[in-house]
């Protein structure tokens, strides 16, 4: 009994370890990608507008009886040219990205309503109904945590574990038998040898349908219930 409750704990920390660290990360490292992107054109448009003020007063300010050097000119007019090129071409990618996204986007949309498989570090609670599978072995325990935003525990569950794909339901009910609402839940899967002492963190894959189709930073997003996932999370539509 001590030992499934060790393993127990080994689970609620590592559920409340997902929920202190990785509530935005996919979203933040989209928006900081698109951050870059804007400040990297922003600044080159700045240097365009200085690089031209710049030619002109030097122009304007040349000394009539000893002008600029042919050469020279000539070689600020092709540099002048040449930003001026990056910043159109620069604009132009970032309008053919935007229609890239929205192709995606339509061509997500028939995965709407559809039971699908994805990567996350959450379940979604739908209609009371939870899923989850892994990979297991005879003779083990796995011990399942669930916990809230602030990492408190919500359920515990150990399973006898088979070899190959293992499926976990959960019913939508906490440790004392009261509903939860739905939404989107972190959870952590440990597993135990049996006779064994230490515990190891297991990958799980979430089960749920898919109800609409978003766009965050220029990433499309699946929505599964409370759960949100970049399309590339999906692994299978069961």
């Amino acid at each position: 009994m001590s030992q499934s409750l060790s393993l127990e704990q080994a689970a609620d920390a590592a559920a409340a370890s997902i929920a202190a660290t990785t509530s935005t990360s996919g979203t933040s490292a989209a928006a900081a990608a698109s951050s870059v992107g804007n400040t990297a054109l922003q600044q080159l448009g700045s240097n365009f507008n200085d690089f031209l003020n710049l030619l002109l007063t030097q122009v304007q300010n040349q000394d009539p009886t000893s002008p600029m050097d042919t050469d020279e000119f000539t070689t600020e007019l092709v540099q002048f040219t040449g930003v001026q090129q990056q910043v159109a071409t620069n604009g132009d990618l970032s309008q053919l990205i935007s229609l890239q996204q929205s192709n995606q986007e339509l061509q997500s949309a028939p995965l709407i309503g559809q039971q699908a498989t994805v990567t996350a570090q959450q379940i979604t609670l739908q209609n009371g109904n939870g899923e989850i599978s892994f990979a297991g072995q005879a003779g083990q325990t796995a011990a399942i945590a669930i916990v809230d935003s602030q990492g408190n525990p919500i359920v515990n569950a150990t399973v006898a574990e088979q070899t190959g794909t293992n499926t976990w339901t959960w019913n939508g009910q906490d440790n004392n038998g009261n509903p939860v609402a739905d939404g989107a839940y972190r959870l952590a899967v440990e597993t135990q040898a049996a006779g064994g002492t230490n515990s190891a963190s297991v990958s799980y894959s979430v089960l749920g349908t898919i109800t609409a189709l978003s766009s965050t930073n220029g990433t499309t997003q699946l929505q599964l219930g409370g759960l949100s996932v970049p399309v590339t999370s999906l692994q299978a539509i069961n």
